[in-house]
């Protein structure tokens, strides 16, 4: 019996990867130990700082930081998060802030620059509603995944700990917010604190019907080292993941396993909208469109040296033209 690769795999506990934790689905010729039970930011610090893992579910921006210092990763077209951000912007409602362009000249806060979800909502306000990031003054709460050298004009300062930029804005000490998660004032409905766009859902659909752009915010990274020795395992975690996510989007089509009344209806209006696979994996046109301005956004922004070509960042998953969907002896 041959043995197969032990790879040690960490990432979110989503839905559509319960394939691949749970057994249902096994990479060919690997045998993973997966992991779930860490937080985003835990993660990717662990995965992109101490390396922990071999293969790892990381931020976007924080890789796209990684690879232009030249640290040893490669990138897997599987993009297992992806969040639109409108809805992430807020604000303290004592500000008279009412509109984006209220934003300039204003105190921002910030879980941390570097991440994905920071990258997307400065890059959104800049170029859709006209706020340039370096109009504002940022205040960073963690220290970033990777540290980088700010540019010279950018206005960041890092916050001491016993600062948190969620009672900051509630407190008025910041005017607005980025956060890649629901913050605990907006959660616990305190007056002070409220979202730049109340209507987010509309903002939502309007920009993917404008731009395409479902955001992607975090990347399957690995070990260059794995790459180089085990050519062969890239494509297979690929490979992988997409029958996983298929069994996911199979089950979730029925409305019983979900405990919401309307579900049903809010499937068949994704699928109107965005069409039967938004959380498609692999260099598609959608995905190569957004990458290459999420690597637009970095470099503008100060984070990255140079923008960095798509081909250098992902790992080809190609296997020929019309190979692979059907198996025959």
């Amino acid at each position: 019996m041959s043995q197969k690769l032990e790879l040690t795999l960490a990432m979110g506990d989503y839905e559509i990867v319960r394939a691949l934790k749970d057994g249902t689905v096994e990479p060919d010729g690997i045998k993973l130990n997966v992991l779930t039970k860490m937080d985003s930011t835990t993660r990717h610090w662990r995965f992109l700082r101490n390396q922990d893992f071999d293969v790892a579910e990381c931020s976007c921006s924080s890789y796209l930081v990684a690879r232009d210092q030249g640290m040893p990763f490669e990138g897997i077209p599987v993009f297992l998060h992806r969040r639109f951000r409108h809805g992430f912007m807020f604000i303290n409602t004592t500000k008279g802030i009412s509109e984006p362009k209220d934003l300039i000249g204003c105190k921002m806060g910030v879980k941390q620059f570097q991440s994905s979800a920071q990258l997307w909502m400065r890059g959104i306000l800049e170029h859709e509603y006209g706020v340039p990031h370096r109009s504002m003054e940022f205040f960073s709460e963690l220290d970033e995944s990777i540290e980088f050298d700010p540019p010279d004009d950018l206005k960041l300062t890092r916050l001491p700990n016993d600062k948190s930029v969620e009672m900051m804005l509630a407190e008025g000490e910041l005017d607005a917010v980025l956060h890649p998660d629901l913050i605990k004032p907006l959660v616990e409905k305190d007056p002070r604190v409220g979202r730049l766009f109340p209507n987010f859902k509309e903002e939502e659909i309007a920009f993917f019907e404008r731009t395409r752009i479902f955001p992607i915010m975090h990347v399957l990274g690995i070990k260059k080292e794995i790459v180089e020795k085990y050519p062969w395992v890239p494509i297979n975690l690929y490979h992988a993941f997409n029958e996983a996510k298929a069994i996911a989007m199979k089950r979730m089509v029925n409305p019983r396993i979900v405990p919401l009344a309307w579900y049903r209806e809010a499937w068949e209006e994704q699928e109107e909208i965005m069409g039967t696979d938004p959380w498609q994996y692999g260099m598609t046109e959608d995905n190569e469109s957004q990458l290459q301005k999420l690597v637009g956004y970095s470099h503008e922004q100060g984070m990255i040296r140079r923008e960095i070509p798509l081909d250098e960042l992902f790992l080809d998953m190609s296997q020929g033209r019309k190979r692979g969907d059907v198996f025959r002896v």
